[in-house]
């Protein structure tokens, strides 16, 4: 069963349109991907992308339109109609089964597996196969024991071992290193190039669509509005096809960061449980200085979230001392009021507020208790808070409905000016920040990364941990690298190695 005995396939939408109810999630889109191209979709979130893919894909029956493949129309109702048209879909999170091996999980995923499993004949097969793949894999080892870059892979042979010779890719390299992202898309913009294999790939990274693919197309509120040769379109030409005229915050500049600054924050041999319980959290010193950023680059599931927790209070930590402005921290309410110390988590609605609450009530959550002296007061004062909630609002363009709508009615990215809203009003000593830009779009991430520089340059110690490397790049003083819950290795950002970063952020450093 070799796959790449297939030849790539080219795939267009001609006048798609999506409706939900009054909502029009796609207007009219036609984007043609010619076969054994690396095409790009890029477009903010709600833009359209998912919809759209959810299409050609079959989990959604557009309102109208038609999808060509290889220049002929077909009835896509259900995945598996794309998949009988050779179109499969990589997901931005593994689909693996962890405790299986590679072998196991390529044979399974098939339609047709028997009953009982012949596993000298699938065995020889998949030997077969994978003679023919442009890479290696341990097929007989746990998938829990891949790296983060040969999962990917995996996901990629599963997709060509049941015969897929046209690949959708959501945000591909959202969990790989540096180094194994490139050598993924390498290995993808290789396929492409010899005809075994067209790619369609969804991704917010300008430098990865600028690397690898050929051609771009862009959504912008479910309509295209441009495609393009990627060599004949720079980054401001991208982004411009995304979001229009609409202004872009732009960073302030740096001040020169004063390497005698005060010690905001300090962690001495500090432990604590990870998720699982079974392994720990090791931190022998980390500082965070008065006036600079602090980033903290890792993988996912390294302890990051975890030494997050402890510093918000919400982890109990085995042992160690956290000391902030030289007193010691217990991340109580109080504390953190006295010694000015804001967080912004990742997944604010969940992790920051109170999502059937109001956006007033809020936005109001450190300061409803106390006056503007900042002394307790008696009783709250819902027109008190209502007018400070509205104040926050307009400086930090929080778009809502209503002070009284729950916040679990906002965007994403406005739950996170709204949390901004909250955190950096007032005196800021150190900000703790986690991946802050998730999920959102272009000019919401631009203006949160110039909310928390300029807290920087006003002299906010900021803890930033991002598994986003070229936001940590962007923002940062220093970085350091957390791998299998310790810090392994510091540099400043100025002169920073992606390679060295993403080698020790793989552990091999």
């Amino acid at each position: 069963m070799n796959s790449l005995a297939r030849t790539a396939v080219s795939l267009e939408t001609v006048g798609m349109t999506m409706r939900f109810g009054a909502f029009t999630a796609l207007d009219d889109v036609s984007i043609r991907v010619p076969a054994g191209s690396f095409h790009a979709l890029l477009g903010e979130n709600g833009a359209g992308k998912s919809t759209l893919v959810k299409c050609v894909m079959g989990f959604y029956r557009p309102t109208s339109g038609e999808i060509m493949v290889d220049g002929r129309e077909v009835e896509i109702n259900h995945p598996r109609d794309a998949s009988a048209h050779g179109l499969g879909m990589v997901y931005q999170h593994f689909t693996l089964v962890p405790s299986l091996t590679g072998a196991e999980n390529l044979v399974i995923s098939r339609q047709n597996v028997p009953r009982i499993i012949d596993w000298k004949k699938e065995r020889r097969e998949l030997s077969e196969f994978m003679e023919g793949m442009p890479f290696k894999l341990p097929l007989d080892v746990p998938v829990s024991e891949l790296a983060a870059g040969e999962k990917q892979k995996l996901e990629i042979a599963k997709q060509l071992y049941l015969g897929r010779s046209f690949l959708v890719l959501d945000e591909p390299t959202s969990v790989l290193t540096p180094g194994e992202a490139q050598d993924v898309l390498g290995l993808l913009r290789a396929m492409t190039r010899s005809k075994w294999l067209t790619v369609l790939m969804i991704s917010h990274k300008f430098h990865e669509v600028t690397a690898f693919a050929d051609d771009v197309s862009v959504l912008r509120k479910g309509r295209h509005t441009g495609s393009g040769k990627v060599g004949a379109l720079d980054h401001k030409a991208m982004a411009a096809m995304m979001i229009g005229d609409q202004p872009i915050t732009a960073l302030d500049s740096r001040a020169p960061h004063d390497a005698s600054a005060p010690v905001v924050l300090a962690v001495k041999s500090l432990s604590a449980p990870d998720r699982s319980g079974l392994k720990s959290i090791n931190i022998e010193s980390l500082d965070v200085r008065a006036g600079e950023i602090v980033g903290i680059a890792g993988i996912s599931g390294n302890g990051q979230k975890e030494l997050l927790e402890v510093l918000a209070g919400q982890r109990q930590r085995r042992s160690g001392e956290i000391t902030v402005k030289q007193a010691p921290y217990r991340a109580t309410r109080l504390q953190s009021r006295e010694l000015n110390v804001r967080f912004i988590p990742e997944e604010p609605l969940s992790n920051a507020c109170a999502p059937r609450m109001t956006v007033a009530e809020n936005l109001s959550f450190r300061t409803f208790d106390v006056d503007a002296e900042g002394k307790p007061v008696n009783w709250i004062s819902m027109s008190a808070m209502k007018s400070f909630a509205q104040h926050l609002v307009s400086q930090f363009r929080v778009k809502t409905a209503s002070l009284d709508s729950p916040i679990s009615a906002l965007s994403g990215g406005n739950v996170q000016r709204a949390v901004l809203a909250r955190e950096l009003t007032g005196e800021v000593d150190l900000l703790i920040v986690s991946n802050p830009c998730f999920g959102l779009d272009f000019s919401a991430v631009a203006e949160i990364r110039a909310r928390i520089v300029k807290a920087r340059n006003m002299g906010a110690a900021v803890l930033l941990m991002s598994e986003d490397l070229d936001e940590l790049l962007e923002l940062s003083d220093r970085i350091l690298v957390m791998s299998d819950g310790a810090l392994v290795y510091e540099t400043p950002a100025a002169t920073a190695d992606v390679t060295t970063i993403g080698q020790h952020m793989a552990g091999h450093g």
